[in-house]
């Protein structure tokens, strides 16, 4: 969540749309460890709100289109990132290489 939705997310909004009307459980992972590395210049609160603020304009775009929303979950990066085991597994992963 760097920025402000805008236009460009139909496309996947029309994906996503597609793979739960057809019945799929969906996670959307909202990369708010990605977003604070990438110019360190919004603070945790701020990423928190546009995460929150994301979430909700996407369920409501679904919503509008009459988009069964039961099947839609949403997850946060740091929800994982920051655990032991996932730093773990990226230094497994990394002396693999």
């Amino acid at each position: 969540p760097t920025g402000r939705p805008h236009v460009g997310y139909f496309v996947p909004m029309c994906k996503i749309a597609d793979l739960l009307e057809a019945g799929c459980d969906v996670t959307v992972l909202f990369a708010d460890l990605h977003a604070y590395l990438d110019n360190m210049k919004a603070p945790w609160e701020l990423l928190d709100l546009r995460v929150r603020y994301y979430e909700a304009v996407i369920k409501a775009m679904l919503s509008s289109i009459g988009v069964p929303l039961e099947r839609l979950t949403f997850v946060r990066g740091t929800d994982f990132q920051l655990s032991r085991e996932y730093t773990l597994d990226v230094y497994r992963l990394a002396s693999a290489v």
